[in-house]
């Protein structure tokens, strides 16, 4: 689906019109992958539009950049606002923004370090991430790819060049037919999707990979166990073996684009009763009650006013 386009895009501290956005092609992130992004939902809610975890999705642009040696161009707090701005520029009442800190136009060689810090804020209308497998659930597979070692390419930096791996994985599921894949880490634990946290449920306990099994640290990662916890649910962060999502009662990917999605099968093995679980239900419940109702005692919404 092609990409719908808004009327404006933010570039460092200007707004210009989305079809003018443009940058060099000599520019160094086109060549060697030298950029930093977020992806962060805006909600449409009673209240007004409401984006999502702002401040936390742009503390960790900020940690992302830091990994690499590299200073954000801009406060946090002026990042965040250039954000609310897009909003408003666009007249959205729900969107998904895409702020970005990528290496621009200067030398051109292995060393980034005399090419300019640009950053952009981007914002558009987006459904369903995985289309309609959001109803039916997702069918997925055990990708042949592996994640990278931590200490390869850190998976804690959402970075432009660490998602050349995704893409692997990604392209490898729709070829055999699925809707995503699940990738392991090198000593074949599971670890997460191309493009999301992984979550399963076995006996009432809700299991997920920790941080250090060379995964992203999601935002929604971290609201699911802040809601779990509220609903008194059992949570192991540990090492999940492969043969667990073939015997799970439960398995559903999370991630600001992906939302909470079930899946309904692994490797043409269905999960369940091919349905999605209850404490799926329940969390998935809670979390649309904040994002669309504004039911938000954690003040995780940032409201565009």
């Amino acid at each position: 689906m092609k990409l719908p386009s808004s009327g404006y895009i933010w570039m460092n501290g200007q707004m210009v019109e989305w079809e003018k956005a443009t940058i060099h092609v000599l520019s160094h992130v086109i060549h060697y992958g030298t950029s930093w992004f977020e992806g962060i939902r805006a909600y449409n809610t009673p209240k007004g539009t409401a984006i999502f975890r702002l401040h936390e999705h742009i503390k960790r642009l900020e940690r992302s950049l830091r990994i690499y040696h590299t200073e954000m161009p801009y406060s946090v707090e002026e990042i965040e606002q250039a954000c609310i701005d897009v909003v408003k520029a666009n007249n959205l009442k729900s969107a998904y923004l895409r702020p970005v800190i990528y290496r621009g136009y200067g030398e051109l060689g292995v060393s980034p370090l005399q090419s300019p810090v640009e950053a952009s804020v981007a914002a558009w209308e987006l459904g369903a991430y995985l289309g309609e497998a959001a109803e039916r659930g997702a069918n997925v597979c055990v990708s042949s790819w592996n994640r990278l070692p931590p200490n390869t390419m850190p998976a804690l930096a959402k970075a432009g060049g660490n998602y050349m791996n995704a893409q692997l994985m990604k392209m490898e599921a729709i070829r055999n037919g699925y809707d995503e894949a699940i990738t392991l880490d090198i000593y074949g634990n599971v670890s997460e999707a191309s493009g999301a946290n992984i979550f399963l449920v076995q006996d009432g306990v809700l299991y997920t990979p920790p941080v250090g099994d060379s995964l992203l640290m999601g935002i929604t990662r971290d609201t699911i166990l802040t809601i779990a916890q509220e609903l008194v649910l059992e949570v192991k962060e540990t090492l999940i073996p492969r043969g667990m999502v073939y015997t799970a009662d439960e398995i559903f990917l999370a991630g600001t684009a992906v939302e909470i999605n079930y899946v309904r099968s692994v490797d043409k093995l269905t999960v369940g009763a091919g349905t999605m679980g209850e404490v799926t239900k329940k969390l998935r419940t809670r979390l649309l009650d904040i994002v669309q109702n504004a039911n938000d005692p954690h003040n995780w919404l940032t409201f565009v006013k």
